[in-house]
C-alpha cells in the first residue's frame, strides 16, 4: 500500500529509521535528528555512569598493593600455620621483600594486640614438647632459642620445667621402650641411656632411670642394674657407645 512506511531493522533506539519514499538524500531520526551512517545505522556512545567517556577509553590502573597490607597478610598465613614467634615472622616478611621499617610496625602493633607474645610461646612449646615428646630442658632451650625467643623468656619457660618432673618422664620413656627393646642387660642399658642423651637427659637422669627400670625387668637384668655406678658414671660424664645404639 503506497505512503505506507517500510519495517524497522532493528529493535531498541539504535534501529535504521525507514527510507522516505519520492525524497532524496538520508532520512533524519525521528528521535536525535542525527545523520545516520553510510550503513544506515545510527552511530552508538559507549554506555557508562555518565555517558560521556569515549568508547576506547582504558579504565585507571588500580593503585599497587600497600607493603602494611601485604605484611599483615604474610603474617596472618604463618600464624595460620602455627604460632610464631616475633623473630619468626621478622624473618618471614624479610624473605618476602618487607621493609624492616614496615615490618616493625607491623610487628610492633601484633606485640599490643596479643597476637604476639614470645613469653606464652615459650610457655606453650615448652609444655607440648616435653609432653609430646619428651623432651628435656637441654634441648627445648635450643629449639626456643633456633625460634628467636629472649634467653630471660626461655629460662622462665623452662622453670616450670622443673628437676622432679623431667626425671618422673625420664622413667615413663624408657618403661616404654622397654617393653620393646631385646638384647642383652648391657646393650640394652646403652641403647636406653642414648634414648634419654638425644633428647636432652643429663647423664645423672638418664643412668638412674634406665638402672632402676632394669633392677625392675628380671634377674639378669637386676644383677647388672646392681653393678651400676650412677653417681660415678654421672661424674665422669661417661657416654654410651654410640656403635652399641
Amino acid at each position: 500500500m503506497a505512503g505506507r512506511r517500510g519495517a524497522r531493522t532493528g529493535r531498541g533506539w539504535d534501529a535504521a529509521p525507514s527510507a522516505r519514499t519520492g525524497g532524496s538524500g538520508t532520512g533524519r531520526s525521528r528521535r536525535s535528528g542525527g545523520s545516520a551512517t553510510p550503513s544506515g545505522r545510527w552511530p552508538t556512545r559507549a554506555v557508562g555512569p555518565d555517558n560521556d567517556a569515549p568508547p576506547d577509553e582504558s579504565p585507571t590502573p588500580s593503585a599497587p598493593r600497600d607493603e602494611a597490607e601485604r605484611a599483615r597478610e604474610i603474617c596472618l598465613r604463618q600464624l595460620a600455620v602455627r604460632p610464631r614467634t616475633r623473630a619468626e615472622l621478622a624473618t618471614a616478611l624479610a624473605r618476602q621483600g618487607i621493609s624492616e621499617e614496615v615490618a616493625a610496625q607491623v610487628l610492633d602493633r601484633y606485640d599490643e594486640v596479643g597476637i604476639i607474645d614470645d613469653a606464652a610461646f615459650a610457655r606453650a612449646w615448652v609444655s607440648s614438647r616435653h609432653q609430646g615428646r619428651g623432651l628435656a630442658r637441654r634441648v627445648l632451650a635450643n629449639e626456643l632459642r633456633q625460634r628467636g625467643v629472649d634467653a630471660d623468656i626461655a629460662t622462665e619457660a623452662l622453670g616450670e620445667l622443673d628437676e622432679t618432673t623431667e626425671a618422673e618422664t625420664a622413667r615413663q620413656l624408657v618403661d616404654r621402650k622397654l617393653r620393646t627393646t631385646t638384647g642383652s642387660p648391657e646393650a640394652v642399658f646403652r641403647r636406653l641411656v642414648g634414648m634419654l642423651a638425644r633428647k636432652g637427659y643429663p647423664p645423672g637422669v638418664a643412668i638412674r632411670a634406665v638402672k632402676d627400670a632394669l633392677a625392675e625387668r628380671d634377674a639378669e637384668a637386676a644383677e647388672f642394674a646392681d653393678q651400676i655406678d650412677a653417681d660415678a658414671l654421672a661424674e665422669a660424664g661417661t657416654e654410651p657407645d654410640r656403635d652399641a645404639l
